[in-house]
């Protein structure tokens, strides 16, 4: 596409016209300019979103079509505001995903495109590794699953362990058996969106903070069919758009005709920090055998970039979209949350376990407990409320939740359908897989748009 060259050749003769005043064409001058500063909010393709996964996919499809104009606009005043700011930091390696899945092959994929990227960019991070440890004897089976599990993703190196090895590997925990992830890692997916926006905006992008889209509306331009409006009355045009848009991604597919299902559904995590004086004793990531009866993955230690240690999270329903405390309350979204049919049918499938996990997060010696069985000396009074994210759950009608990607466009033949494309969910590990997935939706975007 020439759109670039056009608009540069005619920013340049703007510019021989502005500092020359014996100009003949100093006369065009305010058409020039009024031409120039429409061109600079006209794009090719816009991305809605500036988390980890809008970032990566601008920046891949920038770096694949360099004649492209590319903007991110994001709502809040930086990027990776929420989920992508707000995660444990772990570099995953794709141990528990269903063998074959899309989940798997990204997430592994992730990890190694994640480390050859830190690597070439100098992005500081640790290979902290992860054991993944049983405590009793019925973990001990779903842990060899869950290792036969690992070895058909084809993750890096990881290894099953006795007891003896778990003590050399983090002396201060207990178990009977462990799966080993080597390769597990540590790193900081704010700073890493940040880099992945540097090369974006090195290559010619433009990103467009403290835009939150209200509004998409088709235009009489057959160039840029769309127009995008934020909530101050800014606008871009565009002709193509990508959503991806986490916690607000059902709302913003909504505001083109798309369905409202799989509606989103906030489930705050919230975590506990570990006194420094007893950081030693977690040198890597410590995690529980997952329970297939539940859908999250239980309370585990994690060692932070910055040298704290993070011990959680929980999982309880957040009373807002973007609350990451129980005060954090907007009562039109928490009343849409629980009169989803949904969210009712999977809270009475989990009513148990949703009490369990309320209660540890009203009361710090419950969620203590959890973590004694892995490190016994870790003690009440060693431990302080920390921070909290919040986790963009999808969930379908009958209360399932959403494992996969789901991408979706509106229905008819109009611009609003048939130029945008959502990413409704781009489920855990999204952070880890963000340059594989990034791949994947620029794969997506060129075959329905036909950019070539």
């Amino acid at each position: 596409m020439l759109s670039k060259t056009i608009d540069r050749s005619i920013l340049r003769l703007y510019s021989v016209a502005n500092s020359n005043p014996k100009a003949n064409n100093r006369a065009f001058l305010p058409a020039i300019r009024a031409y120039s500063e429409n061109a600079k909010r006209q794009y090719d393709l816009v991305v809605v979103g500036g988390g980890i996964v809008g970032t990566a996919s601008a920046r891949e499809i920038l770096l694949r079509h360099p004649s492209l104009k590319v903007a991110v606009v994001e709502k809040e005043h930086k990027l990776a505001f929420h989920q992508s700011g707000h995660n444990s930091g772990v570099i995953h390696a794709g141990i528990y995903y269903k063998p074959g899945s899309l989940k798997a092959k990204l997430c592994v994929e992730g990890l190694h495109l994640s480390y050859k990227y830190f690597d070439e960019k100098n992005v500081p991070y640790k290979k902290v590794g992860k054991l993944i440890v049983a405590t009793n004897e019925d973990e001990v089976g779903r842990l060899n699953d869950l290792y036969q599990r690992s070895l058909a993703n084809k993750v890096p190196d990881v290894e099953l362990v006795d007891a003896k090895r778990i003590k050399e590997i983090e002396p201060y925990c207990e178990g009977l058996k462990a799966i080993w992830s080597p390769h597990t890692g540590i790193v900081d997916w704010e700073l890493v969106t940040q880099y992945y926006a540097k090369d974006f905006k090195q290559a010619g992008g433009d990103i467009h903070l403290n835009f939150e889209v209200s509004k998409f509306e088709e235009t009489k331009d057959p160039n840029y069919p769309i127009a995008v409006r934020s909530n101050k009355n800014n606008t871009v045009q565009s002709k193509y758009i990508l959503t991806c848009g986490g916690l607000q991604s059902d709302k913003v597919a909504e505001l083109t005709g798309c369905s409202p299902l799989p509606k989103i559904v906030p489930f705050r995590g919230e975590y506990l920090l570990l006194n420094p004086a007893k950081c030693h004793m977690v040198k890597g990531n410590i995690y529980p055998v997952p329970d297939p009866r539940f859908p999250f993955l239980g309370v585990h230690f994690t060692p932070r970039m910055d040298g704290s240690v993070w011990l959680g999270p929980n999982a309880v329903l957040a009373f807002k979209r973007e609350g990451y405390k129980w005060s954090d309350i907007n009562v039109v979204e928490l009343i849409d949350a629980l009169k989803y049919p949904g969210f009712i049918k999977m809270a009475l499938k989990y009513v148990g376990a949703g009490m369990q996990e309320m209660a540890r997060s009203a009361f710090i010696p419950l969620q203590v407990k959890e973590l004694q069985k892995f490190i016994p000396d870790v003690q009440e009074y060693d431990v302080q409320r920390g921070p909290a994210g919040v986790r963009a759950q999808a969930l379908d009608i009958d209360g399932n939740l959403v494992d996969d990607f789901v991408f979706d466009h509106g229905k008819g033949d109009n611009a609003l359908a048939q130029n945008i494309l959502h990413c409704r969910n781009a489920p855990s590990p999204g952070a880890t897989s963000s340059l594989a997935i990034a791949k994947m939706i620029a794969d997506k975007l060129e075959t329905q748009f036909n950019i070539k």
